[in-house]
């Protein structure tokens, strides 16, 4: 399953926490790897979704119909328990979020070396399957959901609505400045907090099915047994982690749009 290179489990780690980067970019450097898979998971799932729907009937569903309408069914509980305005937007939202997230944390499940020895043959010199691992890639999305939340706030109070609540709240006008940069900190902090939680999570996850998988080019057969016992009760445990982290990232991001409609 894995075969660490001369220098060890520490180069052998430390080689598969390098990203296939595009470095001549106008951008600066690019993590293919990233973008490929999290655009090729979000394909899949858009699609996925879409032929369930094609084919959906109101008599006896299939099984795929039927797992697709418990998705739906669930987020769309979530959304209805804590944000209470119009869902037409939020509602596809959160359902695109969870399902997109999950599907990037379940690459973690796969053999390490498995991705890496597809791409290596194609010509690239490293590959990361796990597109939440990435740190860019988490603090993208999160700064999406911070340009939705600043949006849902000028929609719902009007821009000297919006203005004056980051100005007066919560200590009054006479603390004008301090209530600024406290809505300022405040603001920031929900971005940083999505990103770096999921961030952390899988790239924890990452190293540790990266030190099992060393465990099976160590020469013994009793730690080649160590590490099928470890991936199997390692794997597991981390499909309830992945899990949570998907369902986290999207109930915070319906309760940050949905704080931004409330009026202080």
């Amino acid at each position: 399953m894995a075969s660490a290179p001369e220098g060890g489990l520490t180069e052998y780690i430390q080689h598969h926490l390098n990203f296939w980067t595009l470095k001549d970019s106008v951008l600066g450097p690019v993590h293919i790897d990233s973008l490929l898979v999290s655009v090729a998971l979000g394909v899949i799932f858009c699609l996925w979704f879409w032929l369930k729907a094609r084919k959906a009937t109101s008599g006896v569903p299939s099984k795929g119909q039927a797992f697709v309408e418990i998705v739906l069914e669930f987020v769309d509980g979530q959304v209805k328990d804590v944000f209470h305005g119009d869902r037409r937007f939020i509602g596809p939202l959160a359902l695109s979020v969870f399902v997109w997230v999950f599907l990037m944390n379940l690459m973690d499940l796969l053999p390490v070396d498995l991705m890496p020895t597809i791409f290596g043959a194609a010509g690239a010199g490293h590959f990361r399957a796990v597109p939440t691992a990435d740190l860019n890639l988490t603090f993208a999305m999160s700064l999406t959901v911070l340009v939705l939340v600043i949006f849902y706030s000028f929609k719902a109070k009007g821009a000297g609505g919006y203005m004056k609540e980051l100005f007066t709240a919560p200590f009054g006008p006479w603390l004008a400045p301090f209530n600024l940069l406290l809505n300022i900190v405040e603001l920031a902090s929900k971005p940083v907090s999505l990103a770096m939680r999921l961030f952390g999570n899988m790239y924890a996850g990452e190293l540790v099915f990266m030190l099992i998988a060393g465990l099976f080019s160590a020469g013994s057969w009793a730690l080649f047994g160590a590490g099928i016992l470890g991936y199997t009760v390692w794997g597991i445990f981390h499909i309830l982690i992945i899990s949570i982290q998907a369902f986290i990232f999207m109930v915070l991001t319906v309760v940050y749009i949905s704080m931004a409609h409330d009026h202080h």
